[in-house]
């Protein structure tokens, strides 16, 4: 495993009106992003390092490296153990970023390497202009991943997304498949088409309102254009976030996170923004393309039984494919490994121990 590059000073990369003015208007900052990270990683024990990892086009991913076993010299970078377990990636969905994972990452990194890695555009990672076209913006998102696993040294890894991370790892997968172990969907976005149809009904009547108004814009606009409201807006809006974090946290360390990721400049934001038609599905619907993964790449779908997200793209792809394995978490909802996290710890331990078990 190859030393990772230095943390780099991030620039701002889309230089516009509307990136001079966030700043004044939102009490959020490059700096403040990076104070609610660290308060959210102060709850993970195992040492880890975390550094930007330069890419093509002065672009970084921000990544935290986990091991079994440090260097004597410096026991923040990441060594291989004496037989190492094929690394764990961790990919967040859409808005996310890599602290939300703090209640995972000491139980899934005692038995092996793990990295976690904010997505291109979003969270302490670069924030490029994305292509508007929906498969040129999927192609940067999964040439990123490439080049970073190129510039760590990982030769394969088990892939694991969710929600957007979800679909960006299959896409990896498919064009990447020499990479990939094992592909692991958390509840994963974009799969089904849009019914020509669509069941309004099961979408609130506040929702349907705000898309309409909003569809112009980007998804979380609104939050940049409440300016100092901003944080109590998440606050009230994903107060849900906290009950999810409450063995952790008591207070509003998970919601000022999520602020701080999500008021930055638009970049992932505007992609994700073009890869999607109203309410959120994908215009390169993931099923019609996933049935072409190598079939010697074990895939397996985790979902939580209180999730919106319908489950039945998992059953979907298990009718082409028989041993494509389906796990539902009781009492989860979207974010299934917030919302039981033991649960979700063993059960992604369960599938690295069959899958290293299968390969020897």
């Amino acid at each position: 495993m190859r030393r990772m590059a230095e943390e780099i000073q991030p620039r701002n990369e889309q230089s516009s009106w509307i990136s001079n003015w966030l700043p004044s208007w939102c009490p959020t900052s490059l700096s403040q992003l990076k104070d609610a990270e660290e308060k959210m990683l102060k709850t993970v024990r195992r040492p880890y390092s975390r550094q930007h990892i330069r890419i093509s086009n002065d672009n970084y991913l921000w990544t935290v490296a986990f091991s079994t076993q440090l260097h004597p010299s410096s026991p923040l970078l990441p060594q291989p153990p004496a037989q190492p377990r094929t690394p764990l990636v961790l990919l967040h969905g859409f808005g996310g970023g890599l602290a939300l994972w703090a209640q995972n990452l000491d139980t899934l990194s005692s038995c092996g390497p793990v990295y976690a890695l904010d997505l291109l555009g979003f969270g302490r990672s670069s924030r490029p202009l994305f292509s508007t076209d929906p498969e040129g913006a999927e192609e940067q998102f999964v040439e990123a991943l490439e080049e970073w696993r190129e510039k760590v040294g990982l030769q394969e890894m088990v892939l694991l997304g969710h929600n957007l991370g979800g679909y960006l790892s299959a896409a990896y997968t498919l064009k990447y498949p020499n990479r990939v172990k094992h592909l692991l969907l958390v509840e994963p976005w974009g799969f089904p088409e849009r019914p020509e149809n669509p069941n309004h009904h099961s979408i609130p009547v506040w929702i349907r309102a705000i898309g309409a108004v909003m569809s112009p814009f980007n998804p979380l606009a609104g939050l940049r254009l409440a300016g100092p409201l901003g944080p109590m807006l998440v606050q009230t809006i994903r107060s849900d976030f906290k009950q999810k974090y409450s063995s952790v946290f008591d207070d509003n360390t998970v919601s000022d996170y999520i602020y701080h990721l999500n008021a930055q400049t638009p970049s992932g934001e505007t992609a994700f923004k073009n890869m999607t038609i109203p309410y959120g599905w994908a215009k390169r619907p993931m099923l019609e393309r996933i049935h072409q993964v190598r079939a010697d790449i074990p895939i397996s779908f985790i979902y939580g039984s209180r999730s919106s997200i319908d489950s039945n793209s998992g059953y979907a792809v298990r009718r082409t494919r028989p041993d494509v394995e389906i796990i539902v978490i009781r009492g989860a909802g979207h974010y299934v490994f917030a919302d039981q996290p033991e649960d979700f710890n063993q059960t992604v331990l369960r599938i690295l121990t069959w899958t290293e078990g299968k390969t020897q």
